[in-house]
C-alpha cells in the first residue's frame, strides 16, 4: 500500500512541471543594475528576474545576430514559427503521469523502476534536445548582424552559446545557467519511485 501511495504521490509531482521552469539562464553584465534572467518551461519562456527580461535578452541577442526567442510575443508578430517542443512536452509530460497513475493503480515492483527509467530517458533527451537547441542559437548568427565579433586567427564569426549548465563569459556577459524548480520536481518524482520499489514487499508478505 505505501509503495502504491508513493509512486502515486511520486506521478503527480510531475504536474509541477505546468507551473514551474524546468531551466533558467541568468545574465549579468556591468551596464545592468539588475541581472537579466530566462526561465524555460515545457511549454513557454518567462522572465526570468525582471519583468521584460524575455524581450530585453530578445533584443541584445538581435545586436550580434542570434535568432529571436521563440517566444509567444515574437510567434504572435511572426517573426519566428512556433517551437515545437512547447506543443509536445506537456503532452509527454501529461502521459508520463498517466503512466505513473496506472502503475500505482497495478502495483507491481518492476513497473516502479520501468517508469523511473522511462522519465529518466525523457528527461535525457529533453536535455539534449535543449542543448542542441542552444548550439543552433548561438551558432547560426546573422552575419549582417549590428556587432561581429570575429576568431582573431580565423576570421571567422565567432559563436555565443550559452552554456548548457554552469557558468560562461561571453563578451561582457556573466551567463549562468542551472536548473529550475521544475527539475528538482522530477528528481522527487524518480527518488519516489525509487523508495517505491525498494520498500515494496517481499512476496511472502503479501496477503
Amino acid at each position: 500500500m505505501k509503495s502504491r501511495i508513493l509512486m502515486a504521490i511520486g506521478s503527480l509531482l510531475l504536474l509541477a512541471l505546468f507551473y514551474y521552469p524546468l531551466w533558467k539562464i541568468t545574465l549579468i553584465a556591468p551596464q545592468y543594475p539588475e541581472p537579466l534572467g530566462l526561465n524555460i518551461h515545457i511549454n513557454k519562456l518567462s522572465d526570468g528576474v525582471q519583468f521584460n527580461d524575455v524581450n530585453n535578452i530578445d533584443l541584445l541577442n538581435h545586436y550580434i545576430g542570434m535568432h529571436h526567442l521563440p517566444s509567444a510575443a515574437n510567434v504572435k508578430k511572426g517573426v519566428v514559427e512556433d517551437f515545437a517542443e512547447f506543443t509536445y512536452m506537456p503532452v509527454i509530460v501529461g502521459l508520463l503521469v498517466l503512466l505513473g497513475l496506472v502503475v500505482a493503480i497495478i502495483n507491481k515492483k518492476n513497473l516502479y523502476l520501468a517508469w523511473f527509467a522511462i522519465v529518466s530517458i525523457a528527461g535525457l533527451l529533453g536535455l539534449f534536445d535543449f542543448y542542441s537547441w542552444l548550439q543552433k542559437y548561438g551558432s547560426e548568427l546573422d552575419p549582417n548582424a549590428i556587432l561581429k565579433m570575429t576568431d582573431p586567427k580565423t576570421g571567422e564569426i565567432m559563436a555565443y552559446n550559452p552554456p548548457i549548465y554552469g557558468y560562461k563569459q561571453m563578451l561582457n556577459f556573466e551567463v549562468y545557467s542551472y536548473p529550475a524548480q521544475g527539475a528538482y520536481y522530477i528528481v522527487a518524482a524518480l527518488a519516489l519511485a525509487v523508495i517505491a520499489w525498494y520498500i515494496y514487499p517481499k512476496p511472502e508478505n503479501q496477503i
